[in-house]
């Protein structure tokens, strides 16, 4: 179904004003997509709607807890904006309960799965699958990368990430994983050599590269067991905090502005909690 013209010109004007505060285009994206299907499935017009509609709307769904807090923060913010706009005379959600955040316990993917996912993709499927176990990056960040987001210094190569908002960071990567990257989309696909070494390094259709959920679909077909691209960023952060024990140093590589994230992120094994409770005797 079609989104409803009351609520067409809104949502882009509502856009807009996201764009100008410096949103991210993926978070534009997913809001418009929440409010589109907001849209057909309230069968009202944005000044119709009230609380106990919302309430309804989200009574009905099985979301997972960030799900559900994610369309909260879509409805809470684009209610405060059309109401603080003068497009709607009452905010229908200015009352609604916030939903608490969710601290699920880190699930870094094992050896087996990554061996094994190593074994099944090809050239460009394992790329990302390194962006995302060897350097952190998110199926976003990895859809984004190009050639000339790497450089090379005394302290060897780097790389610049495109981050969650808009924001930079520069993780350093190894030697060959960085040889790969200069090769740009040609060295991994043969056939996309019209793109040239320079450019992004996954073409696509959305903005010249691969979505972010492509990305992370063609990965999780090469893992095997449910295992995801997210659970070798957690495997990358597990990984690191182990071989430096500097959690801060991870929240930098992973490019978390809380060091409670990345906590997350981290998992500790049964020896090291043994180890830990014997080093306190």
């Amino acid at each position: 179904m079609p989104v409803p013209t009351a609520w067409l010109q809104l949502i882009g004007k509502y856009a807009e004003a996201e764009r100008a505060a410096g949103r991210a285009g993926t978070t534009i994206a997913t809001r418009r997509s929440h409010l589109g299907r907001l849209a057909r499935e309230l069968r009202a017009a944005p000044s119709e709607v009230d609380e106990k509609l919302l309430i309804g709307f989200f009574g009905r769904q099985t979301w997972a807890v960030e799900t559900r807090r994610s369309w909260g923060n879509t409805v809470a913010s684009f209610f405060k904006w059309a109401h603080r706009a003068g497009h709607v005379a009452v905010d229908p959600a200015a009352e609604l309960e916030s939903v608490a955040p969710s601290h699920p316990a880190p699930r870094p993917a094992p050896d087996a799965a990554w061996s094994a996912a190593l074994e099944a993709a090809d050239g460009r499927v394992t790329l990302m699958l390194r962006l995302a176990a060897e350097a952190g990056l998110r199926r976003a960040e990895v859809a984004q990368v190009t050639v000339g987001d790497l450089t090379v210094g005394p302290y060897g190569a780097q790389l610049l990430v495109h981050g969650k908002g808009s924001k930079l960071r520069t993780v350093p990567i190894a030697d060959d994983l960085a040889a790969l990257i200069a090769a740009g989309a040609e060295g991994h696909t043969p056939e996309e050599a019209a793109f040239g070494p320079a450019g992004y390094l996954f073409p696509g259709d959305d903005d010249g590269h691969l979505s972010p959920e492509w990305v992370g679909r063609l990965c999780a077909d090469a893992l095997p067991g449910g295992w995801t691209m997210h659970t070798l960023r957690h495997r990358f952060a597990t990984r690191a905090y182990r071989g430096t024990r500097n959690i801060r140093a991870v929240q930098t590589l992973l490019g978390h502005s809380s060091v409670a994230t990345t906590e997350r992120y981290t998992a500790v094994d049964d020896a090291e909690i043994r180890a830990a409770m014997m080093a306190a005797r």
